[in-house]
């Protein structure tokens, strides 16, 4: 029996795999970019470039690295079994890359003046976990 039977008959949640090498050297304190370079389909580390570009003041830079991890997380998620469309768990520490990026992507949109974008993004992640549009939207 699947434990994690949605019974609200709309598609279960997407897990994402752990990627235990890439958390290791973010743990024994790697910068980012070493990390993205090693790893690159590992969103938590264009996440993380994306953060740090912005608190930068470098806001197109934030939103290339957004947009990198967010892509290479929609990858991950269809080779998971994601139909384009269900649940992406917040507490579950492997998609919070992808939910970061995806936050990342929609905050750098708007400042850019990529309003639709950044709208469709902020929607797309309020769709795919409440837990994590609340957290990021802080």
């Amino acid at each position: 029996m699947d434990i994690h039977q949605n019974l609200l008959s709309g598609p279960n949640p997407t897990y994402l795999p752990e990627n235990e090498e890439a958390n290791r050297l973010l743990v024994e304190a790697k910068p980012a970019v070493e990390v993205a370079a090693a790893h690159p389909t590992f969103s938590l580390a264009w996440a993380l470039l994306a953060d740090e570009a912005w608190e930068a003041g470098r806001v197109v830079e934030s939103y290339a690295y957004a947009r990198t991890g967010y892509h290479r997380g929609l990858d991950a998620l269809r080779r998971a079994g994601w139909k384009g469309h269900g649940p992406i768990p917040w507490e579950h520490e492997a998609n919070r890359g992808f939910l970061r990026c995806l936050a990342a992507l929609a905050r750098a949109a708007g400042a850019i003046g990529e309003q639709e974008e950044a709208e469709r993004c902020g929607q797309f992640l309020k769709d795919s976990s409440a837990e994590a549009y609340a957290e990021l939207s802080k």
